[in-house]
Protein backbone atom coordinates (compact mmCIF):
# COMPACT_ATOMS: atom_id res chain seq x y z
CA UNK A 1 0.00 0.00 0.00
CA UNK A 2 2.97 2.25 -0.30
CA UNK A 3 2.04 3.49 -3.74
CA UNK A 4 -1.25 4.75 -1.82
CA UNK A 5 0.60 7.14 0.22
CA UNK A 6 1.68 9.11 -2.96
CA UNK A 7 -1.76 10.77 -2.89
CA UNK A 8 -1.84 11.48 0.78
CA UNK A 9 1.32 14.00 0.08
CA UNK A 10 -0.40 15.43 -2.96
CA UNK A 11 -3.32 16.25 0.03
CA UNK A 12 -0.46 17.45 2.19
CA UNK A 13 1.10 19.79 0.14
CA UNK A 14 -1.75 21.71 -1.18
CA UNK A 15 -2.50 22.05 2.41
CA UNK A 16 0.55 23.63 3.07
CA UNK A 17 0.19 26.02 -0.41
CA UNK A 18 -3.49 26.68 1.17
CA UNK A 19 -1.78 27.80 4.67
CA UNK A 20 0.94 30.06 2.92
CA UNK A 21 -1.61 31.84 0.64
CA UNK A 22 -4.13 32.12 3.35
CA UNK A 23 -1.40 33.38 5.43
CA UNK A 24 0.03 35.77 2.90
CA UNK A 25 -3.63 37.24 2.51
CA UNK A 26 -4.45 37.89 5.77
CA UNK A 27 -1.07 40.00 5.85
CA UNK A 28 -1.91 42.27 2.94
CA UNK A 29 -5.46 42.71 4.16
CA UNK A 30 -3.65 43.82 7.39
CA UNK A 31 -1.66 46.49 5.61
CA UNK A 32 -4.60 47.85 3.33
CA UNK A 33 -6.90 48.24 6.54
CA UNK A 34 -3.90 50.17 8.25
CA UNK A 35 -3.71 51.71 5.43
CA UNK A 36 -7.11 52.90 5.65
CA UNK A 37 -6.79 53.84 8.87
CA UNK A 38 -4.31 56.17 7.94
CA UNK A 39 -5.82 57.75 4.84
CA UNK A 40 -6.96 61.56 5.34
CA UNK A 41 -9.79 61.55 3.38
CA UNK A 42 -12.86 59.05 3.04
CA UNK A 43 -12.66 58.27 -0.65
CA UNK A 44 -8.93 56.64 0.18
CA UNK A 45 -10.05 55.06 3.15
CA UNK A 46 -12.83 53.55 1.64
CA UNK A 47 -10.91 52.33 -1.62
CA UNK A 48 -8.28 50.66 0.76
CA UNK A 49 -11.00 48.96 2.84
CA UNK A 50 -12.69 47.98 -0.70
CA UNK A 51 -9.20 46.65 -1.75
CA UNK A 52 -8.64 44.70 1.80
CA UNK A 53 -12.16 43.24 1.18
CA UNK A 54 -11.10 42.08 -2.29
CA UNK A 55 -8.27 40.49 -1.33
CA UNK A 56 -9.83 38.33 1.21
CA UNK A 57 -12.04 37.14 -1.35
CA UNK A 58 -9.90 36.70 -4.15
CA UNK A 59 -7.68 34.87 -1.88
CA UNK A 60 -10.63 32.57 -0.35
CA UNK A 61 -11.61 31.68 -4.43
CA UNK A 62 -7.82 30.63 -4.96
CA UNK A 63 -7.85 28.38 -2.14
CA UNK A 64 -10.88 26.85 -2.93
CA UNK A 65 -9.52 26.24 -6.65
CA UNK A 66 -6.20 24.94 -4.94
CA UNK A 67 -7.87 22.51 -2.89
CA UNK A 68 -10.57 21.24 -5.27
CA UNK A 69 -7.40 20.81 -7.93
CA UNK A 70 -5.48 18.77 -5.54
CA UNK A 71 -8.13 16.51 -4.52
CA UNK A 72 -8.95 15.73 -7.97
CA UNK A 73 -5.61 14.88 -8.63
CA UNK A 74 -4.99 12.87 -5.58
CA UNK A 75 -8.26 10.84 -6.15
CA UNK A 76 -7.34 10.49 -9.27
CA UNK A 77 -4.37 8.75 -8.82
CA UNK A 78 -5.50 6.98 -6.17
CA UNK A 79 -8.01 5.50 -8.86
CA UNK A 80 -5.10 4.84 -11.52
CA UNK A 81 -3.33 3.15 -8.90
CA UNK A 82 -6.28 0.92 -7.85
CA UNK A 83 -6.76 0.04 -11.68
CA UNK A 84 -3.44 -0.56 -12.22
CA UNK A 85 -3.27 -2.60 -9.15
CA UNK A 86 -6.82 -4.39 -9.91
CA UNK A 87 -4.91 -5.24 -13.74
CA UNK A 88 -2.01 -6.35 -12.40
CA UNK A 89 -4.15 -9.13 -10.64
CA UNK A 90 -6.27 -9.94 -12.84
CA UNK A 91 -2.91 -11.06 -15.29
CA UNK A 92 -1.69 -13.13 -12.59
CA UNK A 93 -3.98 -16.02 -12.56
CA UNK A 94 -4.25 -16.18 -16.51
CA UNK A 95 -0.86 -17.29 -17.12
CA UNK A 96 -0.49 -20.99 -16.97
CA UNK A 97 2.95 -23.02 -15.26
CA UNK A 98 4.50 -24.90 -18.28
CA UNK A 99 4.87 -28.76 -18.01
CA UNK A 100 5.43 -29.71 -14.31
CA UNK A 101 9.17 -30.90 -13.78
CA UNK A 102 9.18 -34.78 -12.43
CA UNK A 103 10.15 -34.97 -9.17
CA UNK A 104 12.47 -37.85 -7.67
CA UNK A 105 9.72 -40.27 -7.19
CA UNK A 106 8.85 -39.88 -10.62
CA UNK A 107 12.04 -40.56 -12.29
CA UNK A 108 12.57 -43.56 -10.10
CA UNK A 109 9.31 -44.67 -10.95
CA UNK A 110 10.34 -43.87 -14.34
CA UNK A 111 13.64 -46.17 -14.50
CA UNK A 112 12.08 -49.38 -12.86
CA UNK A 113 9.85 -49.33 -15.97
Amino acid sequence: MAEADLDIVIRSIAKKQIKTLTDAAKKRHARFMGMAAKAKDKESRDRYRHLARNTQQLAAAAARRLQITAENAADSYARSIKRAAEELAATKPAKEKGPAKPTKAAKAAKKKA
